[in-house]
């Protein structure tokens, strides 16, 4: 019998059989694990395997290589308090479809783990949390491999002066050195320019739509890119909620 017992975040919960589930989750040591959940719609597990909340889960299977089963308990609430704003709810429903889409199954991506868990962290910090939302995607990235770089300009221009992205290489570009071309390169959101979180309060909606635009094509073109589907729907539904934001201001 193969066994064993971690912290994990939700991913998804997907209905199997009578009453169960499949349940995706993150753990710390394990990365994206799966397991059956018997009596996954009862009353007791429903609210707890709600994608974003942190559980403690105990995984067994007669080898290794098969599904398993979780056994599941509670260890935070994090979507709770969420439900009642839909642009948070949507951030933490697209940060979750990520991992679930992109990890490899039972790789350790420890720094990922941490990193969603500090992101859901931020949801109760108004002024913060949607700038921390761009900056997570871009650490995701770069914990898969992709990394952006926004410490100079590709180009040799003043680094001071930090405008664009290349979206070929993912470098920072800056006014002067994409005057030429500056129609085929990708709006570098002010925020970004500021190491860690300096520059999260001073994000306005549009330098965040300007942010989660540009990740989403990396996050398409890099990520994505052998994915029939393209980018997970949770992820198109939290921009689109961002543009509507612009549009009706």
């Amino acid at each position: 019998m193969e066994s064993w017992r971690d912290h994990g975040i939700v991913l998804a919960v997907r209905a199997h059989g009578e009453g169960g589930a499949v349940v995706s989750v993150l753990t710390e040591t394990y990365g994206r694990h799966a397991g059956y959940v018997r009596g996954a719609g009862s009353s007791r597990l429903r609210g707890i395997l709600e994608p974003g909340n942190l559980v403690q889960a105990e995984w067994r299977s007669r080898v290794a290589d098969q599904l398993g089963s979780f056994a599941i308990e509670p260890e935070r609430a994090i979507t709770g308090p969420l439900l009642g704003d839909p642009l948070k709810l949507a951030a933490l429903t697209s940060a979750c479809a990520l991992c679930d889409f992109a990890l490899p199954e039972r790789e350790a991506h420890p720094g990922l783990f941490h990193g969603l868990l500090a992101l859901l962290d931020t949801m109760g910090n108004d002024d913060i949390w949607a700038a921390a939302y761009v900056m997570w995607e871009i650490a995701f990235m770069r914990e898969l491999g992709f990394g952006l770089d926004f410490s100079r300009c590709v180009a040799g221009g003043d680094s001071s002066r930090l405008a664009y992205i290349s979206p070929k290489s993912g470098r920072a570009v800056s006014v002067d050195a994409a005057a030429p071309y500056k129609e085929k390169l990708l709006p570098l959101p002010g925020f970004l320019k500021s190491p860690g979180l300096d520059g999260a309060g001073l994000a306005g909606r549009d330098d965040v739509l300007t942010g989660l635009k540009m990740t989403a094509y990396f996050l398409e073109h890099w990520v994505f890119v052998h994915h029939t589907r393209g980018l997970p729907e949770p992820r198109l539904i939290l921009q689109d909620r961002f543009e509507r934001m612009g549009q009706a201001a």
